[in-house]
């Protein structure tokens, strides 16, 4: 049986800075209970969409803790711990706090471009000595390597690993996952707009940047899907479709933040290297909310 924990609508959390790129942990904890009235049924904390890469191992400690504390346990929570240090984040998961953390997100080894076989490997050994369950997460666009299909599935039987966050966009690779995972393996959306379509295939939804700003509406399609109702979630994906696909025109979680910030949530401060989006796109986002 699947997993039913990690159905439906994962949201990949920013973490809200200051204007003096401090950490807005006021900000954070208005965003986890916005996110958690809005229906979501899960949390990802510090994947890619909350620049981990930008934070020192203090700031990070304090922003699981922060939203642990203001989830309290409502919906599951999701860390994301990766690396391309396989070593290095075997000892990461060795000494993480798991208390109030359901399962580990974890990215596909960047930058090194190991062989298939690697990358095996390499979910091998962490699944080996994670306390919690593992999804793994195959995005080639920022990893510069892709996880075939056939490598997904020799990790799909890896014990302690429960699913992926599939965000190749490969829509015959998609299918090729579907078609030969074991059956209690999740196959997750990683990108919001071709989440309708995924789901038609067989996905049970997705870990979305898109559901930072609309927690209720994307929640509402993610779920629909589950029940089959295509005709109605197809109505809130074409309505949108323009936001999903606007707020990574000039960089992610940039676009977002944008959006956030004419909510009221979080400002649009990014960390180097991140820079904010340019007046274009900030205006076509603005737009597009207004019009919303």
């Amino acid at each position: 049986m699947i997993n039913t924990q990690y159905k439906g609508l994962g949201v990949a959390m920013v973490t809200p800075f200051k204007n003096d790129y401090s950490v807005d942990y006021d900000a954070l904890a208005n965003l986890t209970e916005f996110l958690i009235k809005g229906n979501v049924n899960y949390l990802v904390v510090l994947g890619t969409t909350g620049e981990t890469a930008t934070l020192s191992k203090e700031e990070k400690k304090l922003i699981y803790n922060k939203i642990k504390e203001v989830n309290a346990g409502r919906v599951p929570l999701v860390a994301g711990i990766g690396g391309n240090n396989t070593y290095e984040v075997i000892e990461t998961l060795k000494g993480f706090d798991f208390s109030g953390y359901d399962a580990v997100l974890s990215v596909s080894p960047y930058y090194n471009k190991p062989n298939q076989e690697g990358i095996f490997q390499h979910y091998k050994a962490i699944a080996q000595i994670s306390p919690k369950p593992i999804i793994i997460y195959n995005v080639p666009g920022r990893t510069g390597s892709n996880i075939t299909a056939n490598t997904q599935i020799r990790i799909a039987e890896i014990s302690n690993i429960i699913g992926t966050k599939e965000a190749s966009g490969n829509f015959s690779q998609v299918m090729e996952i579907i078609l030969k995972r074991p059956e209690n393996f999740m196959v997750i959306s990683g990108d919001d707009a071709f989440t309708y379509p995924f789901m038609t295939l067989g996905m049970e939804g997705v870990i979305s940047v898109i559901g930072n700003a609309f927690p209720s509406d994307f929640s509402k399609m993610v779920n629909l899907c589950l029940n089959a109702d295509w005709l109605e979630a197809r109505k809130i994906h074409y309505r949108m479709l323009s936001l999903m696909e606007t707020i990574f025109e000039d960089g992610s979680p940039g676009g977002i933040k944008v959006l956030l910030n004419y909510l009221g949530i979080c400002g649009t401060t990014v960390r180097l290297p991140l820079a904010n989006v340019n007046k274009s796109t900030e205006d076509k986002l603005i737009n597009l909310i207004k019009n919303y």
